[in-house]
């Protein structure tokens, strides 16, 4: 899968070990680099709802973003890279389609 960072700060501390560690902590940076090497191996996104991590879709204000589980309550927030976003016949989202993401944060948002 395609992934693309929102900024290029954001990219820098996901891809470098050390950033990682500072922002994250050294399980936090594990995690976070551990997700995102599951993105870049799949094929789509489809592929992500068997593995760890609890990859699902966000609600309400966050609604057209998905999330994954890092450590504690630290999510990484992304959203399908494509235009138009690919979706189901009932307007959801078809995971089977979506090939790149946007990786937009990591926070905690509860």
């Amino acid at each position: 899968m395609n992934i693309s960072f929102v900024s290029v700060r954001l990219r820098d501390i996901c891809l470098s070990d050390k950033s990682r560690k500072k922002e994250f902590g050294e399980v936090g940076a594990k995690i976070l680099r551990h997700r995102l090497e599951q993105l870049a191996n799949a094929a789509n996104l489809e592929q992500m709802r068997v593995l760890p991590g609890h990859w699902h879709e966000l609600k309400g204000t966050r609604w057209g973003q998905l999330a994954a589980n890092l450590d504690g309550a630290n999510r990484l927030i992304f959203q399908p890279d494509h235009d138009p976003i690919p979706t189901k016949p009932d307007g959801g989202l078809d995971w089977n389609h979506v090939t790149a993401v946007m990786i937009i944060e990591v926070t905690d948002y509860h």
